[in-house]
Order: structure tokens, then sequence, then C-alpha cells
């Protein structure tokens, strides 16, 4: 089928969000723009599987025997390691309140496009953001979501609509900073680290905690087109719900997992800050989000991590003194973000992770170089993650 044709060359950055194209009643394909397949294709190979996914019991972790949090760590452990991606069960946040936090974003998704139009932010830095695709300044092909990122920790924003989003938002997003100390503590102890090392180390109590939240309408061509492009996250954990609709889909052994959560659990991944701290044994997962043409879906991320100007070093204790430990200070321009980061050259080849939608939305990255090879030179590209 073709694609419609428009009067102008389409783009987001004119004609506002992706939610309002959809819903206009007319469209039977979509925009060439949004092609991400076509373009993209040949870089993803991966199949798409549905496999089990680690489950943590929460509740084991704080309330359970000191043989049964035993486990619960070394369950921690294996899902960092092997998977970098966690489903989280008796959490004990209730489920009325995560099903209003759903309830506001969607509302604010639902506002007039001059309402919205308010936030549409021109930095990363924005407390208070929202926008379509994934990063229109620099793609080529766009994305079928719209976005609203919220800065709610250390300092709290909000939009003024709907009028219930700051007291819903700011009550569930101080449920997850708990349960994310908790999971931290957790997650160094199953690296051998004192249980409040990682948490100390980030500055955690002080560090950044962002809402994001993801509205992708229903697409008549789900084939084609992507909600958000393989990625990993900025930060150390990130905890993500959302509606009773699938599209979250985890890399793992070569192939994409598609993610079903139990009722009312928690979804967790591992991102990148605790990769390095954690000196690469726990790795930064790269997860997208595809769509259908059946209903939308609504997710909510909250990114927890160190604040931004932390600098952020593997733990002494996880490096191989055989090796240099020479600190090498990065800094990656992304967007106008720039996050500086302690890595240390601690193995025999030189390591980097590239996003597989053609650049990079990493705020850091490890540098291992040989021991006895010039200093690395890096080039990153930046995208808003």
């Amino acid at each position: 089928m073709a694609a419609p044709i428009f009067a102008e060359p389409f783009s987001p950055r004119k004609r506002g969000s992706i939610k309002e194209i959809a819903e206009s009643g007319s469209l039977t394909s979509i925009p060439t723009h949004y092609n991400f397949f076509q373009s993209e294709a040949p870089q993803l190979p991966y199949p798409v599987v549905t496999e089990d996914i680690p489950t943590i019991d929460f509740n084991l972790l704080v309330n359970g025997t000191p043989d049964q949090r035993s486990q619960v760590v070394r369950d921690l452990g294996h899902a960092c390691s092997e998977w970098g991606f966690f489903m989280v069960v008796n959490h004990g946040i209730e489920e009325r309140l995560r099903e209003r936090a759903l309830e506001v974003c969607r509302d604010f998704f639902d506002l007039s496009e001059p309402e919205k139009g308010k936030y549409v932010g021109r930095h990363v830095l924005d407390p208070i953001r929202c926008g379509t695709s994934f990063n229109t300044s620099v793609e080529t092909v766009f994305y079928w979501r719209d976005f609203i990122k919220v800065f709610v920790h250390p300092a709290f924003y909000s939009p003024e609509k709907p009028a219930d989003f700051g007291d819903v938002s700011n009550e569930y997003c101080t449920r997850i900073r708990a349960l994310v100390k908790d999971l931290i503590k957790g997650i160094s102890e199953s690296l051998g680290l004192e249980p409040c090392y990682l948490e100390k180390a980030s500055e955690l109590e002080t560090g950044l905690q962002i809402l994001v939240a993801n509205l992708y309408p229903r697409c008549p061509q789900p084939e084609l087109a992507m909600g958000i492009p393989p990625h990993s996250d900025h930060g150390l954990l990130t905890v993500l719900t959302q509606n009773n609709v699938g599209g979250l889909q985890v890399q793992h052994d070569g192939k994409w997992v598609l993610v079903n959560p139990l009722p009312n659990s928690l979804l967790v991944n591992t991102a990148d800050q605790l990769e390095i701290l954690s000196n690469g044994k726990y790795k930064s997962v790269l997860h997208r989000a595809v769509v259908n043409d059946q209903t939308a879906r609504i997710s909510i991320a909250i990114a927890n991590g160190p604040s931004l100007g932390k600098a952020i070093a593997p733990a002494p204790q996880l490096t191989n003194d055989l090796l240099s430990s020479k600190l090498i200070l990065l800094s990656e321009h992304c967007g106008s973000l720039r996050t500086r980061v302690l890595a240390r050259r601690t193995k025999a080849h030189m390591w980097k992770k590239r996003i597989l939608a053609g650049y990079t939305t990493r705020s850091i990255c490890m540098v291992i170089g040989h021991p006895q090879a010039d200093e690395p030179r890096i080039e990153l590209k930046g995208g808003d993650g």
C-alpha cells in the first residue's frame, strides 16, 4: 500500500504529535519517513522470541530470612549479568497508584496540541520536555512515539495540566526511588561489595530521577514502523510499567525477547552507569519498543542515576590489577548535555557499544585498551536518550 501523499515534505518537526496524525481518521499507511525497517532491517537480523525473564521477589529481598535474602541477591546477580533485565513482583506499590500514574500520563497526551506545545523542549536539560519520535534534530527516519520527560528528583517538576499530574507522579516516583535503593543494595552485594557501596559511589540520594512517559498510538503498518529504536539507558536502573499492551523487546543471546510482564509487576533494566561501576560485569541492556495496529500502548520509565556532575568509575575491587589502571576522563557531548565519566583501562582490547539505530544515545562509555597502547581515541555521537 502506498504511503499517503502530503502537500509538503512530511516532518514531525512541523506536524506535531504522532497521536494527532494516527487519530486523524484518514491514515491507512504510514508516511515514508516512518518506514524504519526499510532503512534499518539489514542491521537488525535478530529473531523475535518469547522467553521467561528473571523474576525478583522484592518482599523476600527486604523482609525475607537471611537465607531467602541471600538467594534473592544471587538471583539479582544472575539477572544483571546474564540479562541486564528482570521483573519485580511483590514490590508493595499499590496497583491503583500504578494505574493512576498511567492515567495522568494518558491525560497529558490527550491535551490539545497548543497545551502540550508549551512543553516542547529545545534543550536536553529542560526539566519538562515533550515531543515526538526519538531525536528529530538528527533523525532521517522517525519513530511512532510521543513522549514527555519530567525531572522529578532532586528537584521536582510537573506540567500544569492535568491538574493531578504532580501529586500522582510525585507519589509514584517517590515509591520507585525507595524501591531502587533496596535493589541497588542487593545488586551491590551480588558484586561482592558492601551493601551501600553503589549507593554511595553514585551519590544516589541526591541523584537524578526522570519520569519518561511514552505513547505509542495504533499504527496502520506496524511491520514497517518502530516505537523506539534499540538503545540503552542512562543511569543505574530504569523501572518501567505499562498498560496491558505489549511492545517492549530486550536483546538477549542474539535474539529480541518479547516481554510479557505479570500483572502489577515492574520491569527493571540495568543502565549505562551501573555497567561502568561493575566494570562491565553487569551489562547495560539494549532494548526497543515495537508498535501494533490494534490499540495504543503507554509506558512509564523512571530513570534513576547519579547527579549530572558526578564522575563515575569502576569499583576498585572489580578491576584487574595486572593491567594498567590509569583513569581516563571522558566527556561525551550528548546534544548539549555533557556527562563526565572516569573509565578504567583494565582489559586487553578496546570496547565500545553502539546503538543499532545508527547513533549512540549513551551518556557514558568504558574505554579499555591494551596497557601498552597509545591513548585510545573515542568518537561518540550524541542523541537524546
